[in-house]
Parts: structure tokens; sequence; C-alpha cells
């Protein structure tokens, strides 16, 4: 029976790969400090240091990069998520969820999206592996979520869109940049703040009386 292996990549592919996870770091990098809007084409080129023809090879446009650099960025998360240790509860896997995204952002690593412009929404909508993931990870967490509310750590009241989707804007909080800005605060004193403020939020309230 023929075991033949399976074919190498060649030189050349290989070359493409490299080339376009470089120019994916570029422009997670860029959109992570000055923002989507804010970053061009020509910047990502520039700081790869090839022409922006050889980009468009790779990214037929600034919507189709900062898509994949998105999806690169939740099949990173997807990975934390599975490598957490399944002896943690939900609030502890969510909070070890939250720090990671929070500690990320603070080093310049995680890019966010401004969520009014239609012609990059659209983009990412219509990317089927960026919806497969972003709905991988929204039901990952909404396991957290409902395991959570049934072991008594998640308020009842609180609908769980709510907790998940303040979950992810506690990552992309702009609070997290006037605090690093301003230097009156660590990185892990930011960290901390943040996590308490959503945290105790969900958290079960007291009996009145």
């Amino acid at each position: 029976m023929d075991t033949a292996s399976p074919e190498r990549p060649s030189f050349k592919q290989r070359q493409f790969e490299a080339r376009e996870d470089a120019i994916l770091d570029a422009a997670h990098q860029l959109i992570a400090t000055k923002g989507y809007d804010l970053t061009t084409v020509d910047e990502v080129a520039n700081a790869v240091g090839i022409a922006k023809a050889s980009l468009y090879k790779h990214f037929a446009s600034k919507e189709a990069l900062a898509t994949a650099a998105m999806l690169r960025t939740l099949r990173r998360t997807l990975a934390f998520v599975d490598q957490l240790s399944p002896d943690l509860n939900p609030i502890q896997s969510m909070r070890a969820l939250l720090d990671w995204a929070l500690r990320l952002r603070l080093a310049g690593g995680l890019p966010t999206l401004p969520s009014g412009n239609s012609v990059l929404r659209e983009a990412l909508s219509n990317d089927p592996d960026y919806s497969a993931a972003v709905v991988q990870l929204s039901g990952r967490l909404m396991i957290w979520i409902h395991m959570g509310k049934a072991f008594g750590l998640i308020r009842p009241d609180l609908p769980d869109e709510v907790v998940l989707l303040s979950l992810y804007a506690r990552s992309c909080d702009p609070t997290v940049d006037f605090l690093k800005e301003s230097g009156s605060l660590s990185d892990d004193q930011i960290v901390a703040s943040m996590l308490t403020i959503y945290f105790d939020g969900i958290a079960p309230q007291p009996p009145k009386g």
C-alpha cells in the first residue's frame, strides 16, 4: 500500500505565508495602538517593508486585512480558553479570560474595532470564518454564564446577553487607555480595578434588611 507523506509546502509558499504573518502582526499592532480608523494600508506596508501592491496580493482591502487580524485574535482567545483548567469555576474562568485580555490590551496587542464603521461591520459579518469564531467563543462564554447562575455566582436577574456583552465591552473599555496614558496607575492596578468593576457588578447581591 502506498503511504506517501503529505507534500511539504514549497519555499515560495512558505515565504508567502511568512509575509502574510508579518502583515497581520503589523496590522494587529497598528490597529491596537492607533485604532482602525487612523491605521492606513500604507502604514502597514511600511511597517513590514513591502510595497502596498505586495500587501494587496494578500489582502484585497483594509477591511479584509482588519477582518483577518480580528479572526486571528479570536482564534488566540479560543486557544486561551481551551487551555484553562477545568477545575476553575465559571467566575474564575471568566476572570482569567478578562485578566488575559486586559493585559494583552495594555501591552498593545489587542485590536479593537469601531462598531460604527458600516463597511467594516459588513466585511466582518460576511466572513464565515470570523462569524464562526464569534459564535464559538460566545457559546463557550454562555456556558460559563449559565453555570455561574446555576451555582449562585452570577445575579439571576441580569439577562445572559448583558453579562456576555459587558464582558466583551470591558476588554475594549476606553477607560483602560486613559488610565494607561495618565501614568497614575500601574498595569496591575488598572487590571485589578477593571476586574472589580465588572465582577462586583455581576455578583449576587446580599439580601436587604
